[in-house]
């Protein structure tokens, strides 16, 4: 601490603290307002005393996350339809090395993951996310939430158990679900019905989040029919001067649609066994903000 300043140790963490502000709140803004008030909590605290930087930021960090979430909930009981993470760049590239530790954290972020865990309690998530996307013992969540081990150790557990239970299947293979993507793309601009619903798994769903300031669907769509005839009613109804590219997202490839260059709607498919099983749409233009930066 004698040769580092309080700001190069900051930033040496603050992708961590950022990881797990967004993984407990799925939401970018909310995230790096929780960040930014760790930073104010560690410049002014007495650094001299802190042995371990990294404990102490995660600390205050996942303390300061379950009261901003907390305070979220509240919003989302009276959010329009169906409610999604606001997308996150997760292209981690080389600073993550270990395929496996890479494997965890895509995982960990996906939209499926992340709306899964929103049924957890502001507790059960924090532990979620610390042991099971960032591996901590069960040892330092205890002291980063000033809970007994036996305690922590139980939040896991039921936390786990219902994160299994509730996850849909899906695949983190961006090689099939770019190439997904693109016949997705092919068939519903062609008009194709028959190449829809060959793509989609029987019991596909569409989940579309407006946050009621723009057009989605209020409900789950469910069946590949339904979601087939749904995705070729938007086409067939145009979008003015459409563009779209391809973006590494919550893990996985996403397709992010252009109305006269600015971001109108993003779809992200989840896979598996060859087949869409979810088809996540996001068209709350609040969520959609930072990707018109790119």
């Amino acid at each position: 601490m004698q040769t580092d300043s309080a700001t190069d140790v900051f930033q040496e963490h603050r992708p961590v603290l950022l990881g797990v502000a967004y993984r407990m709140l799925g939401r970018v803004a909310d995230a790096e307002d929780v960040v930014q008030e760790a930073w104010l909590r560690w410049s002014a605290a007495d650094r001299g005393q802190v042995r371990e930087p990294r404990a102490y930021l995660v600390r205050v960090t996942t303390r300061l996350a379950i009261d901003r979430l907390r305070q979220v909930q509240t919003r989302r009981e009276s959010y329009v339809g169906p409610w999604l993470p606001e997308p996150l760049a997760t292209d981690l590239g080389a600073t993550v090395a270990d395929t496996a530790e890479h494997a965890v954290l895509t995982e960990s972020v996906t939209l499926a993951v992340l709306v899964v865990m929103e049924s957890l309690s502001p507790l059960e998530r924090a532990v979620f996310v610390l042991r099971e996307a960032f591996g901590y013992p069960y040892a330092e969540i205890a002291a980063v939430l000033d809970r007994g081990e036996a305690a922590v150790r139980q939040l896991a557990g039921r936390a786990r158990r219902h994160v299994e239970e509730r996850r849909p299947r899906f695949e983190v293979d961006p090689v099939r679900q770019r190439d997904l993507t693109e016949r997705f793309l092919a068939a519903a601009a062609g008009g194709d019905l028959d190449g829809l619903l060959n793509l989609l798994a029987d019991d596909a769903r569409l989940v579309g989040d407006s946050g009621g300031k723009a057009k989605a669907p209020l409900r789950v769509i469910e069946s590949a029919d339904k979601v087939s005839r749904f995705v070729l009613g938007v086409i067939k109804g145009g979008i003015p001067d459409a563009g779209w590219e391809f973006l590494q997202l919550n893990g996985g490839i996403a397709l992010l649609v252009r109305s006269g260059g600015k971001p109108d709607s993003l779809v992200q498919l989840d896979v598996a066994d060859g087949r869409i099983q979810t088809v996540y749409i996001i068209r709350n233009p609040d969520k959609l903000a930072s990707l018109g930066k790119n």
